[in-house]
């Protein structure tokens, strides 16, 4: 039974030179022996992950995908420091290993980490991997309480404080995100100015407990130990971490978040398992979340759509280099129908909010 996520084949236009990775690794990391070998992981719209095998060491290769738009969301350095930060008080998350600006080894900055290895739920549960309604529920609340201890670490204590500014967080994430949206927007994408122009108006005050924030926390980037799939082993793809308003973390966990029960035109969206018998409701997991940190989630809808309409923003940056063919990867093509059935979902939200 093989339900550990695999590498395979580079994919055409994303190959990386084996000669040049192997000189660097051995100038910055001891006692590696063997030939190379690089393999790329599957999935994913964002930065690209291989697989390195120098003499059975394995480790994970992370650089920003070919043709990005947007420079400071795939800031290799940025991220590897938050790890080497992070690791000694959060050992969830993978220990970075090596980090490089000098772009002539592979054509772009990158990092190497350790590899957590383990089971990687991506749209449907893996062949030959079944939870029971029960231990389906365990992982679930497992994920959120998870989330609540991340939010839990003094930022300060740790050496993070670097990561970010909370004042002003989320303002600066509704315009901000505003205007990325605007200027990736192509002639065949929804118009999305009644939902901005709605969480410019609903957005809440600065909160008084910041902490730090992952942004892009979900099943997909989580791992499983193989011995225990209901054990969380590892969280990964730290690249947005920042310091803000914890609700926004979790509003765009939530985001993703596909319900058994929910439209077909969300169902459609869905990319995790999200929607199996006994997995927790989105409400499920607010309760949960409250339940842990005492933090109050009354006026949610505001960060659900919020999460929602950044959800729409990744997918129409992305979408938008297949447009213009900046990438010629087909994967990027169907994109568009996501931002056309996000937006369906946060004016149907904003339809039935009370704020």
């Amino acid at each position: 039974m093989q339900v550990t996520d695999k590498a395979g084949t580079i994919r055409p236009g994303e190959e990386i030179d084996p000669g040049r990775v192997k000189t660097f690794l051995h100038e910055n990391i001891n006692g590696l022996k063997g030939n190379i070998v690089i393999t790329q992981f599957p999935g994913g719209f964002s930065n690209l992950t291989y697989l390195i095998d120098i003499g059975g060491k394995k480790m994970v290769l992370r650089r920003p995908p070919i043709g990005a738009m947007v420079k400071a969301g795939h800031d290799m350095g940025r991220e590897y420091r938050v790890l080497k930060a992070l690791y000694p008080v959060f050992p969830y998350c993978p220990e970075p290993l090596a980090y490089t600006d000098d772009t002539s080894i592979i054509g772009a900055p990158f990092f190497v980490m350790e590899k957590l290895s383990g089971i990687i739920l991506r749209k449907d549960m893996p062949k030959g991997l079944c939870f029971s309604r029960d231990q389906a529920e365990n992982l679930c609340r497992a994920l959120t309480n998870l989330l609540a201890d991340l939010h839990a670490i003094d930022i300060k204590k740790a050496g993070l404080d670097f990561i970010g500014k909370p004042e002003g967080y989320v303002q600066r994430q509704v315009e901000g995100w505003a205007a990325r949206y605007r200027r990736a927007k192509t002639d065949d994408a929804p118009d999305f100015e009644p939902i901005m122009d709605w969480l410019g108006d609903k957005k809440p005050k600065d909160t008084d407990h910041p902490c730090i924030v992952h942004n892009d926390y979900k099943f997909d980037n989580v791992v499983l130990d193989p011995a225990d799939p209901g054990k969380i082993i590892g969280v990964l793809d730290w690249e947005m971490t920042t310091c803000g308003d914890p609700l926004m973390d979790l509003g765009n966990s939530l985001a993703y978040w596909v319900e058994k029960n929910d439209p077909e035109h969300m169902q459609v969206m869905r990319t995790m398992p999200t929607h199996m018998e006994g997995a927790l409701t989105r409400q499920e997991i607010l309760d949960q979340y409250e339940k842990q940190t005492g933090r109050s989630t009354r006026h949610f809808d505001f960060y659900y759509c919020f999460g929602l309409f950044r959800l729409a923003v990744i997918a129409q940056q992305i979408y938008y280099r297949f447009f213009h063919k900046i990438t010629n990867n087909k994967r990027f093509a169907l994109l568009i129908f996501a931002v056309i059935n996000l937006e369906k979902t946060a004016l149907k939200l904003i339809e039935s909010s009370d704020l």
